[in-house]
């Protein structure tokens, strides 16, 4: 049975735990603007879903969890974050799995993502728990990206530095794309900070 959107217990899932190797240095807590850019990630997730609003750290996590306190969510430490993006996926979703209906996994290192295209995701959803709802940039769908709950079984079990897309390809899943071109930007390097 679909699940209403607008009563739907959605969990925002801002993935911060990688050692940033190309970057050179603990990239999530670089400012843009003044602003930490794990921070960003932050502020635009828990404008959307409030206290249901999950950091995971791993690598330098006092610094990266330090750069966006005070939390109006919850703190997650995967100490496996070496194993990849897959893992502290994996970690997120078993913690919220049983009180979520959907979740939306975002990237800390995107820092054009806003608040806004978050709502966006939301709202495109029609609640079908088959229905997964990614953004479209650059020719390609990817992050932030609402996983129903179907999804979940999935989620849990990845592994790796793949992340989530082999679930985008999977035919159980329809997906739906909401476009979003500045999402295509996300800082790897210091050219890609320049670039901003």
């Amino acid at each position: 049975m679909p699940t209403d959107p607008r009563a739907a217990r959605i969990f925002a899932l801002v993935l911060a735990a990688g050692a940033a190797r190309r970057y050179g240095a603990t990239k999530q807590t670089i400012e843009i603007d003044g602003v930490p850019l794990v921070n960003l990630a932050v502020t635009a997730a828990t404008g959307v879903c409030g206290e249901r609003t999950i950091l995971v750290t791993g690598h330098d996590w006092r610094a990266v969890s330090g750069a966006c306190m005070p939390l109006a969510g919850f703190l997650l430490r995967n100490d496996d974050f070496a194993a990849g993006l897959g893992g502290s996926i994996a970690l997120a979703v078993r913690c919220v799995r049983h009180a979520a209906d959907a979740v939306l996994v975002v990237l800390a290192d995107q820092p054009r993502v806003t608040g806004a295209h978050l709502q966006d995701l939301i709202r495109a959803w029609s609640g079908a728990e088959d229905e997964i709802v990614a953004t479209a940039f650059a020719g390609t769908a990817g992050p932030p990206v609402l996983f129903p709950r179907a999804a979940f079984d999935g989620l849990a079990s990845l592994t790796g530095d793949v992340g989530a897309r082999p679930l985008l390809s999977d035919p159980r899943y329809t997906v739906r794309t909401v476009s979003f071109e500045p999402a295509a930007l996300d800082v790897d390097t210091p050219a890609d900070l320049d670039r901003l």
